[in-house]
């Protein structure tokens, strides 16, 4: 199915400035934060990195309600700011969308009541159970007198725990979005990187977390295709544990070390970065045999799984197609305070985080 999200804006909750966009991920928690630099161009105020405890977060899930609050307050006071309201976002996999029709002129109550019982034939719990919201997409393409509108729910404990953790923390949250949404809002600023703004060309969005990969193929706002890999970063890790006889905290480190061992490019680094190439690839091969396309103009690396050496240069040469890191930051203003280069290092696995941040300007 074809899901244009262009118009899509929050969810869950209405937003408030100043926003601190914050990406709780499995192995580290990821602050931006954004003003407007003039001309309604964002500019970088700061941001933050901060890494997690093994097994804080698992699968999207808050496995330590206290060790993710104590992160969150790490990185907020790393971030160096006042701001305290925040924008977080729910994994994908934990919320249910659907678009449905429904007639254009209800009321805003009418619309609801609607919704919800829309909802009840497609939520596979009580509706008690869930956090419910919709966003109206725009007018029906088969009939004038009808809407379309997208209905997202998601099992309360989910949310209530990411709001739980951010309120320990001493933050508030006003935003609870999706990260799916989160990545098309950061996306869209990728895209004017590309020749011709990306216009009617095929670009592989592919996100290599710590134990999934997420693979978004567009063309311009378009969502052509979807799916997971069982493929991540803690692959990485484990293999640098098992080599070195390390502990986690430490092979995280060495991922990103200027001085590695003397092996560890050969014995451990280039097979991973060869395994993500494959990755790559064997998803670009889904989406032929899957789909009436047969050709991808662009792959867009994004996840702290990218920010390895060589791993662009490997999934273009594996893939044949033209390769580049994501930088939603390219085209901002950065303020005084922070690390140019540091940013641009690491870019790609501030998405998430970025696209929360600009909820700001919605």
């Amino acid at each position: 199915m074809q899901i244009d999200i262009s118009s899509l804006r929050s969810i869950f909750n209405p937003k408030l400035r100043p926003l601190i966009g914050v990406d709780i991920g499995s192995t580290s928690i990821r602050m931006v934060e954004l003003v407007d630099g003039g001309r309604g161009v964002p500019r970088v105020e700061r941001y933050a990195i901060e890494p997690l405890p093994n097994d804080a977060v698992v699968d999207g899930n808050m496995a330590s309600l206290d060790a993710v609050a104590e992160g969150l307050k790490a990185c907020w006071r790393k971030l160096g700011t006042k701001t305290r309201n925040v924008a977080l976002a729910l994994p994908t996999a934990a919320v249910i969308t659907k678009k449905i029709t429904l007639p254009a002129n209800l009321r805003e109550q009418e619309m609801e009541i609607q919704v919800e019982s829309e909802a009840n034939q497609y939520l596979p719990f009580a509706l008690e159970e869930v956090n419910l919201d919709f966003q109206i997409i725009g007018p029906s393409p088969s009939s004038q007198d009808d809407v379309e509108v997208l209905l997202a729910a998601s099992r309360k404990e989910r949310v209530e725990d990411r709001v739980a953790v951010a309120e320990m923390a001493g933050l508030k949250p006003v935003v609870v979005d999706i990260e799916a949404y989160a990545i098309q809002a950061a996306y869209e600023l990728l895209l004017v990187h590309l020749p011709q703004g990306g216009q009617e060309q095929v670009v592989a969005l592919i996100n290599v977390g710590a134990t999934v990969t997420k693979v978004s193929i567009m063309k311009g706002e378009q969502q052509l295709y979807a799916r997971e890999q069982a493929f991540g970063g803690a692959q990485l890790t484990d293999s640098i544990m098992r080599v070195y006889g390390v502990s986690s905290a430490e092979a995280e480190k060495m991922k990103y070390s200027d001085t590695p061992p003397d092996n560890y490019e050969a014995e451990v680094l280039h097979p991973f970065v060869v395994n993500m190439a494959e990755e790559v690839a064997r998803a670009l091969q889904f989406f032929f045999t899957s789909t009436p396309h047969n050709e991808v103009h662009h792959i867009i690396l994004a996840g702290g799984a990218v920010l390895v050496a060589g791993a662009a240069e490997c999934v273009k040469q594996q893939t044949g197609v033209n390769t580049l890191l994501a930088d939603p930051f390219a085209g901002m203003s950065i303020a005084p305070g922070v690390r140019a280069k540091q940013l641009r290092a690491d870019a790609p696995s501030l998405l998430v985080a970025c696209g929360l941040a600009l909820r700001k300007f919605d």
